[in-house]
């Protein structure tokens, strides 16, 4: 068995392993928090407001939409934020948003308002995230200098605890919609009270080694550094493959099911191989792959998973036979994002200025959430372009090639 916090098998005698440190394991714990607390309540938003608030469609979709914007897109800005401030002051003002953004939405009945809590609730992950998630990277760069191993273990660690709190949080907003939604919104506020609690007690006021930074044109050097620019550009690409989950997935289930009933078991298949394989996956690839090559693995796994669909795609076949190369396309593209997704975040550190890390990891975040926006309409309409059934599947299975030729030649 894995030790969690140590990242070794309990019972051997691995000198080499050093345990996280207390900081370490109260933001891969904050992380499960967060999403708890998120996906006890966002999965259910759109049939509130279209069903409890009675919304148009349309109307529904931008709300969404702006939801996603006001996180991803405002990253950068609390990643910036907390290389200025320090994490906590971020961490606990993005809290304390969140907290009354779910507060305002649990109430909210006019359009303006859910409007507005919406943005809150985007707004108040911009702030917290890229906290948490820079200070996660830079710990693990000092694990991995003090011999604790390689640092996308951490960073895999991190992404375990996240995919966790996705899998637990719908299943308590299920049981609390029981009652109503409103009811499921002051729950996720309340696991947010506690997380605020926990960080204001814990969340020490400076970190030693990490430098606040008061001189500007951060900015400037980032959009100079063509390495990191180049990263973003291959980590966006390989994002909007893997947003196909939600976009070409559930046409391809529907067509072959009839309905879209079996999406749940193939995401849940999804967030169980991350949670049972990724510490495995994560210490086997840093035992015998370097960055870039660990990346390129992955993509190439996530290429390979749209090609399955592609090449059973004209065949036409219906029913239980006909969701297996659905679940295939799954099983590679969750392998493909274990490889990905840890490696990216760890090469961040060696991109970015000193003291400028908050601002590269949101960074990370925004670019790579704005291609995906732009591909995603791409995708949209190449999905409804009446071309013969592989040809689409053929064209998203090149896209995660050409973001492994993006990469940065050097590690």
């Amino acid at each position: 068995m894995t030790s969690l916090f140590t990242g070794r098998k309990a019972g051997t005698a691995d000198r080499a392993a050093v345990p996280l440190s207390p900081l370490l394991r109260l933001l891969v714990l904050t992380q499960l928090a967060f999403n708890i607390g998120f996906f006890a309540v966002l999965p259910f938003l759109s049939e509130h407001l279209g069903q409890g608030i009675g919304m148009a469609g349309w109307l529904v979709g931008f709300v969404l939409g702006l939801r996603t914007f006001s996180q991803q897109g405002l990253f950068v800005v609390g990643g910036a934020l907390a290389d200025r401030y320090g994490v906590r002051p971020v961490v606990l003002a993005g809290c304390g948003l969140r907290i009354a953004g779910f507060v305002w939405l649990g109430f909210a009945e006019r359009t303006w308002a859910v409007v507005a809590a919406v943005l809150l609730i985007g707004f108040a992950a911009a702030l917290f995230s890229p906290a948490v998630e820079s200070e996660v990277a830079r710990q693990a760069v000092l694990w991995e200098e003090a011999g604790g191993g390689d640092r996308t273990r951490v960073l895999a660690l991190f992404t375990v605890a996240g995919q966790a709190g996705a899998f637990v949080g719908p299943l308590l907003g299920a049981l609390l919609l029981a009652v109503d939604f409103r009811t499921a919104c002051l729950a996720g506020a309340g696991v947010f009270v506690l997380v605020l609690a926990g960080h204001a007690w814990l969340l020490p006021q400076h970190i030693p080694g990490r430098a606040r930074v008061r001189a500007k044109g951060g900015a400037r050097l980032l959009l100079r550094n063509r390495r990191f620019l180049a990263l973003c550009c291959a980590y966006g690409a390989y994002l909007l493959a893997y947003n196909q989950l939600y976009l070409a997935l559930p046409a391809e289930v529907e067509r072959a099911a009839g309905s879209q009933a079996p999406l749940a078991w193939l995401f849940a298949l999804s967030s169980l191989l991350v949670v049972t394989a990724q510490l495995p996956v994560t210490r086997w690839a840093g035992e015998r792959l370097a960055p870039r090559r660990s990346m390129v693995a992955g993509l190439a796994l996530v290429a390979a998973g749209f090609a399955v669909v592609a090449v059973a795609r004209p065949a036409g076949w219906t029913g239980a036979g006909g969701l297996v190369p659905a679940a295939g396309f799954v099983v590679l593209l969750t392998l493909g994002q274990m490889l990905v997704a840890p490696v990216a975040r760890a090469w961040v550190p060696d991109l970015a200025e000193d003291g400028r890390l908050g601002l590269y990891t949101g960074a990370l975040s925004s670019v790579s959430g704005l291609i995906v926006l732009a591909g995603s309409s791409a995708t949209g309409l190449l999905l409804d372009s009446g071309l013969p059934a592989a040809v689409p599947w053929l064209v998203l299975a090149a896209v995660p090639l050409v973001a492994a030729g993006m990469l940065p030649r050097r590690a």
